[in-house]
């Protein structure tokens, strides 16, 4: 599942920021709230202007994708990158582009009213099939339903390009060879529905599920390094409504808008409730659409928000009638046990419904989160969990590849631009 996607932080432990691998786009677990925060807005304002012109040359985005995938740092803060475009296949698919995120701690997010119609009947998820047994023989088929990998992402290009390169072999097995998600994170009216359409043609055709990430809500990113968006709530609507039509009728799972609950409290309360109404008529159109896509809403990381506090906002934004969950960790770095726990907690304190379940982003968690304040392409990381419908775990419907490993934050390469040297090490660990 490639992504039109960037790069993202994530928030430290400890800390009510957001920061990447526990340490968030920003830095978690910095002395002081308010501290923190006037720590991450400075290493945040000195890393765009380090990284300005890498950013601009990189803003080319193929095929109406360039999104940020935000990871948060440990000081709380967020940062996001913007893939390059890439070829894709049928109809072009876009290329997969996640990026750090993080979030400053602020005061929950009030609870907003909204009026999203009932939940339609979903598809059950299984969350304790074990994985199949692999086997000697010739590879079978695909199984049906398994998770979509993007044949046009950057690093499949990269492979591709580079047979001769020495870190190709361990490149191509340990993460081109996954199946990883798809951003839209341009706002492109009049185009996005046949984009999206190219990937779920796609992946039907292959008898997989593509995962889906629209990254275009109104004042996306804080202002950040991923903002944009669409212009006000009305644009987004009919957005979203051209996303919901390229779904198609097979399985989905759809990554609803990375950091647009856990990252909402730089907006006034009056934008906050409107972006959750926002929410919440998407996850509504979305599910209308497709009545077998899974729609999870943002519940940001352990290392972010407390667990009462974002189960109030995802309540505010609608996710007990418009959604089928939660995904957290995107684009960060806190490992899966961290994740799973947290996930709970939110999930306990939303109170229900009782299918509602959880996704976890654990492209490069497998060393856990980096020192406090290291959130860009961090050193000393390693790839996650490789993406699995079947975890084994109650509740736990999905480990998934949300942030593209190797595409950079900002450091090893542009943000958002595939970097091998980066990607060799997320695969050495």
């Amino acid at each position: 599942m490639a992504a039109i996607g960037s790069a993202r932080r994530r928030p430290a432990e400890g800390s009510s920021e957001r920061t990447n691998d526990g340490a968030g786009k920003g830095v978690r677990g910095v002395p002081g709230i308010h501290g923190q925060r006037r720590t991450t807005h400075r290493a945040r304002r000195r890393g765009a202007r380090r990284h300005g012109l890498l950013a601009v040359a990189s803003a080319v985005v193929a095929i109406g994708a360039t999104a940020g995938l935000i990871e948060a740092g440990q000081d709380g803060r967020r940062t996001t990158a913007v893939p390059e475009p890439t070829p894709p296949p049928v109809l072009q698919p876009l290329p997969a582009v996640p990026t750090p995120t993080a979030a400053p701690p602020t005061a929950s997010p009030s609870a907003v009213p909204t009026t999203a119609p009932p939940p339609s009947p979903r598809p059950k998820v299984s969350r304790t099939s074990a994985a199949p047994a692999a086997t000697s023989a010739a590879p079978a088929p695909a199984p049906r339903n398994s998770l979509f990998r993007d044949p046009g992402s950057q690093v499949v290009q990269w492979v591709r390009a580079n047979p001769d390169d020495p870190r190709r072999p361990l490149i191509e097995s340990r993460i081109a060879a996954q199946p990883a998600a798809v951003w839209f994170a341009q706002y492109n009216p009049g185009q996005v529905a046949a984009e999206v359409r190219a990937v779920t043609r796609g992946a039907a055709a292959a008898g997989r599920t593509p995962v889906l990430v629209p990254y275009a809500i109104p004042d996306r990113d804080c202002g950040g390094a991923s903002q944009g968006g669409a212009p006000d709530g009305a644009a987004y609507d009919a957005w979203i409504r051209e996303f919901a039509e390229g779904l198609g009728a097979g399985p989905a799972i759809v990554i609803l808008e990375p950091d647009a609950i856990a990252l909402s409290d730089c907006l006034t309360a009056g934008a906050r409730a409107a972006r959750f109404a926002s929410l919440a008529r998407a996850g509504a159109t979305l599910r209308a659409a497709n009545p077998k896509a899974r729609v999870y809403f943002d519940g940001g990381h352990s290392g972010w928000h407390p667990a009462p506090k974002q189960a109030a906002a995802l309540r505010a934004a609608g996710v007990t009638t418009s959604g089928d969950g939660i995904f957290t960790n995107v684009a960060n770095f806190r490992t899966t046990a961290d994740e799973r726990a947290y996930a709970r907690q939110v999930l306990a304190a939303l109170g229900g419904p009782s299918n509602l379940g959880a996704v976890i982003d654990t492209s490069r968690n497998g060393n856990g989160a980096p020192p406090p304040g290291q959130w860009c392409d961090p050193e000393g990381r390693a790839l996650g969990q490789t993406p699995t419908t079947r975890t084994g775990e109650d509740r736990i419907d999905a480990y998934l590849w949300v942030k593209l490993p190797g595409e950079s934050d900002g450091c090893s390469a542009a943000p958002g631009a595939f970097s091998p040297e980066y990607a060799h090490g997320l695969a050495t660990g």
